[in-house]
């Protein structure tokens, strides 16, 4: 036994194993599966060695104290852990219940194997669906490399006609510059021609006009040196001396077209001008508008009014001394055409605003004044002063709020109500030539219009008294603001 026992200890059999498990404990998780079962049959093997040999050194010891020594301790030490460790524990279940529980456990292995089969077969397919969903993968990649080929061909050549399309945008803004430039060339040298043959015109006035003065001199010449005063007699019915044009009437028909265009002018370009200045202190469209009108009206009836003063003024100076074909009027007329610098506008401009200023149908804000507007006042007093020496003269048309609409002589405004037939108010005057309209005007039509009796009453006069007052009811009706005729000498002129 002690030989056992001592080789049992020089081996060191124990420590072996406890290396060995040390050694397994370390590479179990990197080992594989099989060299775990390995490691784990060697240590029992050495285990079972082991074992054999503390068996044979047992047996030893025992045979050694005799026959009935170690019966206790083997009795109560070896025998119980022998049962325990090898023998099988007797079933607690009947057997009848056993057989169940194994006829189950066979049911359960079966259906374990058949959803091993079934799970084994769904994995095949599933291989199979992955494989061909893998190809279709492929195939869509394939095509979507060549959608991406195709777009950056289209990119590129769509970025080539981009910029072709830009080069010809360019080339037709340049065109069209060009175009612009030459049709501002053609519109100047239009003008220029215009112009030039404004000119033609005037001088041809002045040569028809010289021409007559110097025919009519050189028969006052041959007549003043022939004895005979039959010519001096009979110089009022001659009849190349009646006929003779002054220079106001050879120049009639080219200041009416050139007032004519400058009336115009007025509404597009000095209206709009003081429609702007006088939104800054007034919000009412409608009250601007009517400040205007109102400017309009008061301008032409001080222009008409300066007019006949200083008509009558040149007559009476020109009285005493006229001598000539023409008669003492048309002298006159053609004495204010030649001098119209003698028209003094500036008078006329503050009469129209000293008018204005009492007028109730206009209101205006108390820190500002009419005169923000006078170079339309002004403007205006010049055109009707000299559409008063034309033959026939022009004026604008009688107009008040009420009356019906006149498609002859107004258009309608943009936010007028186009089926209401009375005039809410007006914005411009018309121009008339006697019976007839030259310029229309412009008007407000709306629904709830007041009704203009002098609308009625004008019906019944004649047209010449509803458009506007003859000179002398003028002369009278201004009495009060002006200089009796009979006072004005020629140093007014």
């Amino acid at each position: 036994m002690a030989d056992t026992l001592r080789r049992l200890t020089s081996t060191s059999s124990f420590s072996v194993l406890q290396d060995k498990l040390e050694s397994w404990h370390k590479d179990y998780h990197v080992i594989s599966c099989d060299q775990n079962l390995n490691k784990c049959c060697e240590l029992i093997e050495i285990t079972a060695k082991i074992q054999g040999q503390l068996f044979t050194i047992l047996n030893l010891t025992a045979a050694e104290g005799g026959h009935y020594a170690g019966v206790d301790t083997l009795k109560t030490r070896l025998l119980p852990w022998l049962g325990t460790c090898f023998s099988m524990a007797k079933p607690s279940v009947p057997d009848d219940t056993s057989l169940q529980l194994i006829q189950d456990s066979v049911e359960k292995d079966r259906r374990i194997r058949e959803l091993s089969a079934s799970h084994d077969n769904d994995m095949q397919k599933m291989e199979t669906q992955l494989c061909s969903t893998r190809f279709q993968l492929v195939s869509v990649r394939a095509e979507l490399v060549d959608a991406h080929k195709d777009l950056d061909e289209t990119k590129s050549r769509s970025a080539t006609t981009l910029l072709a399309t830009e080069d010809e945008i360019l080339q037709l803004k340049a065109d069209l510059r060009s175009a612009h430039e030459q049709v501002e060339i053609y519109k100047r040298k239009l003008m220029a021609l215009d112009d030039d043959n404004r000119q033609i015109r005037l001088l041809r006035d002045e040569v028809s006009y010289l021409s007559t003065e110097k025919a009519m001199l050189q028969e006052r010449l041959v007549r003043s040196r022939s004895p005979s005063p039959l010519p001096r007699l009979s110089r009022s019915s001659s009849p190349m001396r009646s006929e003779s044009p002054t220079r106001a009437q050879l120049t009639n028909s080219s200041r009416h077209a050139r007032l004519v265009s400058r009336f115009s002018d007025l509404y597009a370009g000095e209206r709009l001008e003081a429609q702007s200045l006088l939104r800054r202190y007034i919000a009412d469209l409608e009250m601007v508008q009517k400040i205007i009108f109102i400017a309009v009206v008061e301008s032409f009836k001080t222009a008409k009014l300066a007019f006949r003063q200083l008509k009558l003024r040149v007559r009476k100076t020109l009285s005493p001394s006229h001598f000539g074909p023409e008669s003492l009027e048309d002298a006159a007329v053609d004495y204010i055409v030649r001098n119209v610098e003698l028209y003094d506008v500036q008078d006329s401009v503050e009469g129209v605003i000293n008018s204005m200023n009492v007028n109730p149908r206009i209101s205006f804000p108390p820190e500002v004044d009419f005169v923000l507007i006078s170079t339309l006042i002004r403007e205006t007093c010049r055109v009707a002063f000299a559409m008063q020496t034309l033959d026939p003269a022009l004026d604008m048309a009688f107009a008040c709020d009420g009356e019906f609409y006149n498609d002859i002589k107004y258009r309608r405004s943009y936010d007028s109500e186009f089926t209401a037939p009375l005039v809410m108010y007006h914005v411009w005057p018309a121009l008339m030539e006697g019976n007839s309209v030259i310029v229309k005007g412009e008007a407000v039509t709306r629904r709830g219009a007041p009704w203009s009796r002098s609308q009625n009453q004008s019906r019944s006069t004649s047209p010449v008294r509803s458009r506007s007052l003859s000179p002398t009811r003028s002369l009278a009706f201004n009495s009060r603001r002006i200089l009796s005729p009979d006072r004005l000498s020629a140093s007014y002129l």
